[in-house]
Parts: C-alpha cells; sequence; structure tokens
C-alpha cells in the first residue's frame, strides 16, 4: 500500500517540478515586459517626491524624524496626491518588509459597513507592534490604517469607528482620506489633523509632464502640454492617463492640442462658436439642428455645461443680466444631468433660454 502511495507521488513529481520552473520562467520574462500605467509608476516613492503640499509634507518628514504621527485626515480634489502621500510615508516608515503587515488599506471598493469597521479594522488595531525594522532601523511602535474614500462610508460606519480611534491610539493610527470633508462626521474630524490638498498648480504639473515625457521619450509640443494642464484642471493623474494614451494613439509621433482635444473629450472651441451662433440667429429649427448633431458626434453635454459656463464669464459681448440668467440656466442644467434627465431635452432647454438671452435686445 506504501509503495502505491509513493509511486504516482515520485512519478509526478517531475513534471510538477517541470511546470513550476516553466511558470517561473514565464513570470520572469512577463516581468520584463510587465507593462505599468504610468500612473503607478511616475506614483511618488518617498514623501521628498510629493508635489505642491508642503504643510502635510512638513508634518510628515517631523514624524519620519522620530516625533510621534497624529490621526490624520487628508481632503481635497481627486488626483492632488492624497493616497500617494500616505503611502509613501508609510513605506518610509516601515520599510518594505513590514508595510504590508503594519498597514491596512480599505477604499470605497472593499466593504467597509458597520460590521467589517467592528470587526476588521478593530482586530487589526488591537495588535501590538514593535519597535524595530528588520534592517535595523528605528520604526515607530504603531501601525496605520488608510481608510481611502471615507466619504462613502455610512454614518453608522464613522460612528462606530470613533471609538476604536480612541481605545487604540497606543497602537494604531488612522488616516482617512476623502474628497468632500463634509461628508465626514464632527467627531471623527476633532479626532483628526485635518490637511487640505490644493488643486496643482499649473507650473508643478506642467513640470511633472515634462518629466514625464523625457523619461517615456515623448515629442509633445510646449501648446500641447499647456493645453494638457488646462483640461485636466490640477489633477494630476488624469493629466498622466491623457498623456499615455496619447502616446499610445500617436505611436511616436508628436502629441500635438488637437490630439488631447480627441482624447480629453473636451468640446472643440469651434463646436461651441457654432452652437453660440445658432443661438443668436433666432431660428429654432437651426438651434434643435446644431444640438442634435452635438449629442449624435458623442459629446457629454456635461462637458459643454462646464465649457460653456468658462465662455459665458469670460466673454465681454454679453451684459452682467445676460450672464446671470445663462449660469442660472447652466446650473439648473447640470443639476438635472446629475439626477439623470435626458441629455438633449436639457440642451434644447440651456439653448432656448441663451437665444432668448442673445436676441430679447
Amino acid at each position: 500500500m506504501q509503495a502505491f502511495l509513493k509511486g504516482p507521488a515520485s512519478i509526478s513529481t517531475k513534471p510538477v517540478a517541470a511546470k513550476e520552473k516553466s511558470a517561473a520562467g514565464s513570470s520572469g520574462e512577463g516581468k520584463r515586459t510587465k507593462p505599468i500605467p504610468w500612473v503607478e509608476k511616475y506614483r511618488p516613492k518617498n514623501v521628498d517626491e510629493v508635489a505642491f503640499q508642503d504643510e502635510v509634507v512638513a508634518v510628515l518628514k517631523k514624524s519620519l524624524e522620530g516625533a510621534d504621527l497624529p490621526n490624520l485626515l487628508f481632503y481635497g480634489p481627486p488626483g492632488t496626491g492624497k493616497t500617494s502621500t500616505i503611502l509613501a510615508a508609510a513605506r518610509e516608515l516601515f520599510g518594505p518588509d513590514l508595510f504590508r503587515e503594519r498597514v491596512l488599506e480599505l477604499n470605497a471598493s472593499d466593504e467597509r459597513g458597520i460590521q467589517v469597521i467592528r470587526e476588521k479594522v478593530k482586530a487589526f488595531a488591537q495588535l501590538t507592534a514593535s519597535g524595530s525594522r528588520s534592517d535595523g532601523k528605528m520604526c515607530p511602535p504603531f501601525k496605520i490604517v488608510i481608510l481611502d474614500e471615507a466619504d462613502s462610508m455610512t454614518s453608522a460606519a464613522q460612528a462606530a469607528l470613533r471609538r476604536t480611534m480612541e481605545k487604540e491610539s497606543k497602537t494604531t493610527r488612522f488616516c482617512l482620506i476623502c474628497n468632500y470633508i463634509s461628508r465626514i462626521i464632527e467627531p471623527l474630524t476633532s479626532r483628526c489633523s485635518k490637511f487640505r490638498f490644493k488643486p496643482l498648480s499649473d507650473s508643478i504639473q506642467r513640470q511633472r509632464l515634462l518629466d514625464v515625457s523625457e523619461k517615456e521619450h515623448v515629442k509633445i509640443s510646449n501648446e500641447a502640454v499647456s493645453y494638457l494642464v488646462k483640461v485636466s484642471e490640477g489633477d494630476l493623474r488624469k493629466a498622466i492617463t491623457f498623456l499615455q494614451s496619447a502616446t499610445r494613439l500617436m505611436g511616436g509621433k508628436e502629441i500635438t492640442e488637437k490630439i488631447i482635444t480627441e482624447i480629453a473629450g473636451v468640446i472643440p472651441k469651434e463646436t461651441i462658436d457654432e452652437l453660440l451662433l445658432g443661438c443668436q440667429s433666432g431660428s429654432f429649427e437651426k438651434l434643435e439642428t446644431l444640438a442634435k448633431n452635438l449629442i449624435n458626434e458623442g459629446f457629454a453635454v456635461a462637458q459643454l455645461v462646464n465649457q460653456l459656463h468658462d465662455v459665458v464669464v469670460e466673454s465681454e459681448d454679453y451684459s452682467d443680466k445676460q450672464k446671470s440668467a445663462i449660469v442660472e440656466k447652466l446650473a439648473e442644467v447640470d443639476k438635472c444631468l446629475a439626477d439623470g434627465a435626458d441629455e438633449f431635452l436639457q440642451l434644447m432647454s440651456l439653448c432656448a433660454l441663451v437665444m432668448q438671452q442673445l436676441t430679447q435686445n
């Protein structure tokens, strides 16, 4: 019986080993050619690489030098470096070996109801941590719980978190990350040091995009870089993603402003000017044709609302009364679109009011 059991096992070891070898070989080959999205590739590896957020970088640098770290609350627009900053700080604090053990990261895509907070987070927070790393360097005797997109957590889950945050203060630090601080309950905000992440300035964004372009050997005109910065509205993640998409589309040729417009889904200036001229003409049939063409070409009306707002506000051709009426209508249309209203009807409603304002004088 023993020989029978041994037999197949000994026979099967070689193919398995060969399989493992081939798998290892293929994974090794895969590693060499594995493409990484540029957003991940150029994510800051340490706190010094974080751009533009001076206050939070200064606080984290002090904590890296040995000072204690408070509970943190990072808030601000997307793509400004909130998650990157705390992950870079955690890597510097704990080193590559301890990072996985000492950091619990929960995103909005993970389940984060009251039960998860009571069980998973509480269990992790209660574990004690030593103050040394495998490479001999000192590291703080606490762990970090990162709750990304905390504004999407239920009020009950946030309420359950506040007691854990207080009780486990000796062994755990919490970092809450959100876009809208108003959606975080008051008891949590009062327990954290709040840091607002500002939209990145044009010069910083421009510099980062030029660095990425240089490292990836991308040919891009200065006008295209400036337009990319304008289109991304302070969101560096969006800007780098657009740059990578444009590079893949062009296949080594120079990236121009026209290509960025295509990639970003921005409505060309000529199309908006044509729509405004249609409004000035006073012909409802012409206006309806232009609106249908805009929808049929696949442009988003929400994008038109944003761009039209800038055009109307900056224009010197309209009186203040006309501007206020149009901008108020833009706000109404934006709200209706967010609630799921029909794009064509909202666009016609907006165009009708613009035509009324431009033709009544």
